[in-house]
């Protein structure tokens, strides 16, 4: 018999049970149907979680086809669901509804463990979306939804905007449980009138059979209204973590078994109505957080005012248009260094996409005319020109610029995650002592409501809420005032600075207004040859050249090139052209001392363009102002034609350097790092790309320009630059209202744990408090916020 069993389980798939093929998969001296069950064996062995098979033989789920699913071979439907797309990689988001707790995040953050063509996969936990590059050539767009609803995560697939539209099917279901969470309660209490009034005689026979109707109404308030809590807790435990869920899983267990206790060995009421009041107050408050975090996400992810222009053609003509107000069939050109802000077909140049931003390689991709041209891809040649197949989405270039692929390498703890960890097992053990101390005393009615009310009480929803709630309130004050910050880990990296690096030309100078000269001669002709080279360029100089020249005409360049903080060269109807410094140009060529941007015609010097640096407004009160908190480092690639000016407005102190290269600007930011300073660096973001993002906060600073930068920490627009210290003073103030936060969150905590050890706090009194404590730190919050931003000027 012992025999027979051993000859069936060699035939089994050691993971889902069943029947194996002709082509066995081994791992461990266990065979597997398929590499599916292989893989999902492997991340539970890797991961110490093979307890899992003891409690059943085979108790996986084979991973296989979903037949619902055909839909997703379609091309058509396939081009419209990817965010990007190239000769071996695809990336796509989905919404998924199950995603509600950290072991979601876990398990949808391994994914490239169940299949090795998945090679990324990141999560958005507030909008319940997974972002995930994978080789579409290994596995199709199908078989990728396949194995995300074989392990339970099914993406609900939209083409439409699914955050917004299905945040609201979210709240659907929440909003059903506490209707039930709700009723069961008021029908609970309504059964307990006799225990509550101690009634006699006729009403006292019918106390039992209150009782049984109470302990039916408990089930579906313990296991539907309250399951999310039991599977989170029970997912988090398989993972060796303990989160919030777990303590409240503990309790509605506790409860629901003390109650089925109490009524069917008719040892007393149970405590039915406090857990029905407990299950409908945390449902409660989860709506109050959810809401909370959908208002700072909706804040943060859908604002129309997203300081990105563009350049739209339209008669002929260029003109500069918001992002938001591109629509399907514009025309748009885009420049050397500038950011595709929407999908579009190439309809004219030559496009080599930088993709680094949406895919983390920086080798470019050549696109030819007629091909589709993804958002988030930075054009390194010629200027192009592009027709728009796909609407704006300002929540793609906001995800865009939280991307993995180009954040500095830097593993940064908020103030939160710093106490966080250590919190909950805290509590648990103030708990337990509490209990214990109890029950020594014989006590066991204070033992149970000790450590019960222990638990709900010092519920760490307020902690988590202090810190996201002020530093995404003082977001919200910053995004009026012209300043956008990426997220609320950059804001305590603002505050925590004490050293300025400013670049010089488009950060200390205004590109807008600036008087260009140009000694030499330059016919009509020669004239129309420049304005057609410089039209492909972004920098601000090259900006300034072109309205210049007043040229409407222009002629197809080729073989364009440019070199960051150099200049630009290229081909036009056989003619060589070079703009820039005379490090760019050909060597044979003398040139008389002149700073500016030199020019060069087939070997022929013809002069060079001198700009009359006009500076930003009111810059030498900017720089005393600044002075109080920072040390100031001015960084340029220019000539030091501006030394003595720049002496007049920087203190003496002040270190000025020019003639620096990007790669020298990023050393620069390195050696002031190693001096334990903590650098804000403040570029235009075209040659101090790589300063802004070593920096410890970069900030962009842009003129009604698509001077989009994802590798920086914040964009200042050009007008707001002179607010640079009330938005300073007001990150250090934001992190006062958070530690101030904090300690009434603490101190209530201890007042409620006082109580609640001694027994006297009854546990659905503590429900009440758990929600009443959420609201009064908000509101806490967004009274401090705005008075330190009124007191700032904000």
């Amino acid at each position: 018999m012992e025999n027979s069993n051993k000859i069936t389980a060699e035939t089994l798939c050691y993971h889902c049970g069943d029947t194996l093929d002709n082509v066995k998969h081994s791992l461990d001296s266990h065979d597997f149907c398929c590499a599916g069950c292989k893989s999902v064996y492997k991340i539970l062995s890797d991961n110490n979680l093979c307890n899992y098979y003891n409690y059943n033989d085979s108790p996986g789920k084979r991973i296989q086809n979903n037949s619902h699913f055909e839909y997703l071979e379609e091309p058509s439907i396939i081009t419209q669901l990817l965010d990007y797309q190239h000769e071996k990689a695809s990336i796509v988001t989905f919404y998924i509804p199950a995603i509600h707790c950290s072991s979601c995040i876990w398990l949808l953050e391994h994914l490239y463990k169940i299949n090795e063509a998945i090679f990324s996969s990141r999560i958005d936990f507030l909008k319940r979306q997974v972002t995930i590059s994978f080789k579409h050539e290994e596995i199709s767009l199908r078989k990728l939804v396949e194995t995300l609803a074989d392990i339970g995560y099914e993406p609900l697939i939209s083409l439409q905007d699914v955050v917004k539209e299905n945040s609201k099917s979210i709240n659907k279901t929440l909003i059903q449980k506490i209707a039930v969470a709700g009723f069961l309660m008021g029908n609970v209490m309504l059964f307990s009138f006799p225990e509550y009034f101690g009634l006699n005689g006729f009403e006292a026979q019918f106390q039992k059979l209150f009782g049984w109707l109470n302990l039916t109404f408990c089930i579906p308030a313990a296991f539907y209204c309250g399951k999310d809590y039991f599977v989170s807790a029970i997912t988090s435990l398989k993972h060796r973590q303990i989160n919030l869920d777990t303590s409240l899983a503990l309790i509605i267990a506790v409860l629901f078994l003390r109650t089925a206790f109490d009524i069917i060995f008719d040892a007393g009421p149970g405590f039915a109505d406090t857990l029905t009041g407990l299950v409908f107050l945390l449902l409660m408050g989860k709506w109050v957080k959810q809401r909370t975090y959908h208002h700072i996400s909706f804040d943060r992810d859908y604002r129309s005012y997203f300081p990105i222009a563009v350049t739209k053609i339209k008669n002929g003509k260029e003109i500069p248009v918001a992002i938001e107000d591109v629509a399907i069939g514009d025309r748009l050109w885009i420049r050397n260094g500038e950011i595709v802000p929407a999908d579009a077909i190439l309809m004219k140049g030559d496009a080599w996409m930088d993709m680094s931003f949406v895919t983390g390689e920086s080798d470019p991709i050549h696109k030819v005319l007629g091909e589709i041209i993804y958002a988030g891809g930075r054009q390194t040649a010629e200027a192009i020109e592009l027709e728009v197949i796909k609407p704006v989405s300002q929540s793609y270039l906001t995800g865009l610029w939280n991307n993995e692929n180009y954040q500095a390498n830097r593993k940064k703890q908020n103030f939160n995650d710093s106490v966080a960890k250590y919190f909950s097992l805290g509590v648990f053990i103030i708990a337990f002592i509490a209990t214990g101390y109890w029950l020594l005393q014989s006590d066991t009615q204070k033992a149970w409501a000790a450590f019960t009310a222990v638990i709900i009480v010092a519920c760490p929803c307020v902690l988590s809420l202090s810190t996201p709630f002020t530093l995404s309130a003082i977001l919200s004050i910053f995004d009026k005032k012209g300043f956008y910050v990426k997220n609320t880990d950059a804001i305590e990296a603002f505050a925590a600075c004490n050293t300025i690096i400013f670049d010089k030309t488009g950060t200390l100078t205004s590109s807008e207004n600036n008087d260009i000269n140009f000694i030499g001669m330059l016919d009509f002709h020669e004239q129309m040859l420049v304005a057609s080279l410089v039209r492909n360029s972004s920098h601000p100089l090259s900006r300034q050249i072109l309205r210049n020249l007043h040229c409407n005409n222009y002629m197809p360049v080729s073989n364009y090139s440019e070199i960051a903080g150099k200049g630009i060269s290229g081909i036009i109807h056989n003619r060589k052209i070079y703009l820039g410094n005379a490090s760019i140009l050909p060597k044979n060529i003398n040139i008389t001392e002149i700073n500016g941007v030199h020019v060069v015609i087939d070997n022929q010097y013809k002069g060079c363009f001198q700009s009359v640096q006009q500076w930003r407004p009111d810059l030498p009160q900017l720089i005393n102002r600044l002075s109080k908190k920072f040390s100031f480092h001015v960084l340029s690639g220019d000539t030091n034609q501006e030394y003595a000016a720049l002496k007049n407005i920087f203190p003496k102190e002040t270190k000025i350097n020019f003639k620096q290269s990007p790669h020298q600007k990023l050393e620069y930011v390195l050696l002031e790092q190693q001096k334990n300073n903590k650098v804000i660096m403040l570029g235009d973001g075209l040659n101090d790309s790589g300063a802004l993002k070593q920096s410890d906060f970069g900030i962009a600073i842009t003129d009604n320009v698509n001077n989009f930068t994802p590798g920086c920490d914040a964009i200042l627009t050009g007008k707001s630059i002179g607010m640079l210290p009330n938005f300073a003073a007001l990150s250090k103030d934001g992190l006062k209202v958070v530690k101030i936060s904090f300690a009434i969150a603490v101190l209530y905590n201890c007042i409620g744990i006082y109580y609640a050890v001694q027994g006297t706090l009854y546990p659905l009194i503590a429900a009440v408090l758990m929600p009443i404590s959420t609201i009064t730190i908000i509101s806490f919050t967004s009274i401090a916020t705005h008075f330190f931003a009124r007191k700032n000027k904000l």
